[in-house]
């Protein structure tokens, strides 16, 4: 607030003086925005002097350099980058075609085991049936032959039992000479 009223004090001081600023000028004609120009040159014809502009074109010049540089790194980083990409795709591609063919692989020997697998279970039943065909003829056979024996036994104890009441000593002296005489012939 103090600096307000200061600030309007010194306006209305300038408007009531009306007076107007004067400027200093040195040697008669050097005005302050001649010392400006007249130094600004000075500066500018050192500057020249010092090859400031080459020394800053040389600098701006190294570092185009150095960017170039680092552009055709990465270029040629980008480019092996590339190649590797396309080497790991086609590498990826094989491996698929790869997991592909041992995939066809198995699937053809699965194939093959279970053809075989049902070729010796069908040979395996053939086998049994085989075996239990023999067992079922060995069986009627032994069935047979027990039949044909008691059978047999039973026929001779018939027989036996048929010529004990029938047949005396004197038909068998008769039979067994009878079966003595056909022996010698």
């Amino acid at each position: 607030m103090v600096k307000l009223a200061l600030l309007a004090h010194a306006a209305n001081a300038v408007a009531e003086h009306g007076a107007e600023h004067a400027e200093p000028v040195a040697f008669g004609f050097v005005t302050p925005g001649m010392w400006v120009a007249l130094s600004m040159t000075a500066f500018i014809a050192i500057v020249i002097w010092k090859k400031v502009p080459g020394a800053i074109a040389g600098g701006l010049d190294a570092k185009i350099v150095a960017i170039r540089a680092q552009l055709d790194a990465a270029t040629a980083l980008r480019a092996e980058a590339e190649a590797l990409r396309a080497e790991y795709a086609k590498k990826i591609a094989g491996a698929e075609a790869d997991a592909a063919a041992m995939v066809e692989h198995a699937r053809h020997e699965a194939q093959a085991i279970i053809a075989k697998a049902e070729a010796d279970t069908t040979a395996m039943i053939a086998r049994r049936e085989k075996m239990a065909t023999d067992k079922i003829a060995a069986a009627e056979r032994a069935a047979v032959e027990e039949l044909r024996a008691r059978a047999a036994a039973a026929a001779a104890a018939a027989a036996g039992q048929l010529i004990a009441q029938h047949h005396g000593a004197s038909a068998d002296k008769a039979l067994v000479d009878s079966a003595i005489a056909g022996l010698a012939n």
